[in-house]
């Protein structure tokens, strides 16, 4: 098997390349490489490497920002990924591809299915949207992965921020009415390799398998009790912070407006990935127990 992964140098990028290297050869490329916001050079790009499968980890995710830059936003998550998809449908190779919680407007009570249907709040979300009915317009045999509350090796996310603020904040305000899903990129990464070698031993019996598929941890946290178990695990690790856990003030959404809206329910029902591949991810406290950890022998914290 010949892979194409795009976008490797982002959160689920970086934890791709090793996770699909046992599948076979992978040619992997960032933005200097594969430029999204030139679509009409993504098919050729395919073309010339001629691969069997097409892994697209980019994306423009900059949620706030994309409701002022709503052009550059559809260039990248809509018309980059429908020429993506149009160059596989030729070829006849499969495209993976990732999605997010925020194609929904948060308002159901119960985890989101995949046949709920999408109502985004804000440009992203919308693009993103668009961007995956473009794929199931375009007749290719594809994965779509919707993830939420994604976070990885680094900082830029929102576990790395509470740490941060938690260096020199005593108290905090977090919004305590959001509720989703923690999912680590490396688990993402995991999961998306046990899928396709799934697909590989079907061979052609694998084309029903070609849908949407949601790919989140297990159980749910709001985002002020998340914050609050960052800063509690970076305390027993003995990281030096000036926050204490029960100095976190949840507030609602209302009182911390930002330019693009967030749905208050971002969780999803993944039943579908488990029946499909047999993929069942583990309690978020997890991984995000891992991160703190690595977090601080890597002097992120």
């Amino acid at each position: 098997m010949k892979l194409l992964l795009l976008g490797k140098d982002g959160q689920v990028g970086r934890g791709l390349r090793p996770a699909l290297a046992p599948l076979g050869e992978v040619v992997a490329l960032g933005h200097a490489e594969a430029d999204f916001e030139q679509p009409g050079e993504l098919p050729r790009l395919v073309a010339t490497h001629a691969p069997d499968v097409i892994v697209n980890a980019a994306a423009y995710t900059a949620v706030d920002k994309a409701e002022s830059d709503a052009d550059r936003a559809r260039l990248v998550n809509v018309e980059a990924v429908a020429a993506l998809a149009g160059a596989a449908q030729r070829r006849g190779a499969w495209l993976v591809h990732y999605s997010t919680d925020y194609v929904f407007d948060g308002e159901k009570p119960e985890p989101y299915a995949e046949s709920d249907a999408p109502n985004p709040l804000g440009v992203y979300g919308a693009t993103k949207s668009r961007g995956d009915q473009a794929i199931a317009d375009s007749g290719c045999r594809h994965l779509i992965f919707r993830v939420s509350w994604v976070f990885g090796d680094g900082d830029r996310h929102f576990a790395g921020a509470m740490l941060r603020l938690a260096r020199d904040r005593t108290e905090l305000s977090v919004v305590g009415d959001q509720v989703g899903a923690p999912t680590s990129a490396g688990r993402i990464a995991e999961a998306t390799a046990t899928a396709l070698s799934h697909v590989e031993r079907q061979g052609d019996a694998a084309e029903g398998l070609s849908g949407l598929y949601h790919l989140a941890a297990t159980d749910s946290v709001s985002r002020a009790d998340y914050a609050r178990f960052v800063v509690g695990e970076a305390q027993t690790l003995g990281l030096p912070l000036t926050l204490e856990p029960d100095n976190i003030t949840a507030i609602p959404t209302a009182e911390y407006p930002t330019p693009a809206k967030r749905p208050l329910n971002s969780r999803l029902a993944t039943g579908k990935l488990t029946a499909a591949f047999a993929i069942d991810l583990p309690p978020w406290q997890q991984d995000v127990r891992e991160w703190v950890r690595a977090a601080s022998v890597g002097g992120i914290a």
